[in-house]
């Protein structure tokens, strides 16, 4: 399974037995972004604000207060599931007064991040590995272009007397084609690296 992240923020609310659960999830790029996006969209005036992140191989996720792993696990699995990465889910929970057991609440918390990650609109994680190279300034405009071409970003660009040292991240499919095209234009001059 190829993994996704959200378009855009997604919200799915649901009342099982007397308590209101409210699921939000959005994209994330790094923990400082998770943290931000928990004090942005929890309710402080709610009983519980459950949540997971998951972001490549880092994870967090949190029961606020209900019994240790009927919370954050069962959120933490249906981002897993489902296919995600870079992408927090927060469940928010406003108690009606009927019990719902250890068992009941991990199926309400997991299966309310479940049903919100399955409506919200996906958006291919497409994987990129660094890479760096180095051109003459009269190459720049065609180098951007096979970079674009290759599905690749220019995410940093240094300027200096002997031409420009890009800083790239590339998809893994495009890094050898990419490296035979930029070799060419360049009559061999041009080599890409792995950063």
């Amino acid at each position: 399974m190829s993994l996704s992240t959200l378009e855009a923020l997604w919200v799915f609310s649901e009342e099982i037995r007397k308590s209101r659960f409210r699921a939000i999830a959005g994209p994330i790029d790094s923990p400082d972004q998770a943290q931000a996006f928990l004090r942005a969209h929890a309710d402080l005036q709610a009983t519980h604000n459950c949540w997971a992140w998951k972001l490549g191989v880092q994870y967090r996720s949190s029961d606020d207060g209900e019994p240790g792993g009927t919370a954050g696990r069962p959120i933490l699995a249906a981002i897993e599931t489902q296919g995600y990465d870079r992408v927090m889910v927060i469940v928010t929970r406003w108690y009606g007064g009927i019990q719902l057991g250890t068992g009941g609440l991990a199926r309400a918390y997991g299966g309310c991040a479940n049903k919100c990650l399955q409506q919200a609109p996906r958006l291919p994680l497409v994987v990129r590995t660094p890479a760096r190279c180095n051109c003459a300034f009269n190459e720049l405009a065609l180098v951007r272009l096979r970079v674009a071409e290759a599905g690749g970003e220019i995410i940093g660009e240094r300027f200096d007397a002997n031409g420009v040292d890009l800083e790239l991240a590339l998809p893994p499919s495009g890094f050898s084609q990419l490296a035979e095209q930029l070799a060419q234009l360049s009559r061999g001059r041009i080599t890409l690296l792995a950063a």
